[in-house]
């Protein structure tokens, strides 16, 4: 199983981009899917997570200005950037909760993809 993100790139403050995450193998199903940065110097964070159902959860800092949303058909999770902020620069990475295998045999996994960077300029 492999989560490819891409989308990331430079943008001046007050600008837009958007992530996308596709995941791809043997995959069964997924459950929970998230973007999480990690900005120089700093520990990585949760930016937003999404459940298999629908619902959403966004870190403080970015509520109002992202917004997560999946593709269930496609296995993919978007990230809409809004309104960045010089704060918003960091890499930025895909993470899902995989059930990995065929309806007879399946079991759960945490992945991560590349980091795609995203650098916010004034």
């Amino acid at each position: 199983v492999q989560l490819q993100a891409s989308g990331g790139g430079l943008v001046q403050a007050g600008g837009s981009l958007r992530l996308s995450c596709v995941a791809s193998g043997s995959i069964f199903s997924i459950d929970a899917m998230g973007w999480y940065r990690q900005a120089p110097g700093k520990e990585r964070e949760l930016v937003a997570l999404i459940t298999s159902g629908g619902s959403a959860k966004y870190a403080d800092s970015v509520k109002g200005r992202f917004t997560i949303s999946r593709d269930n058909a496609k296995n993919t999770v978007y990230l809409q950037m809004d309104t960045l902020k010089l704060e918003d620069t960091a890499v930025y990475y895909c993470n899902a909760d995989i059930q990995v295998g065929v309806p007879t045999y399946h079991y759960g996994m945490d992945y991560w993809g590349k980091g795609t960077l995203v650098t916010v300029s004034s």
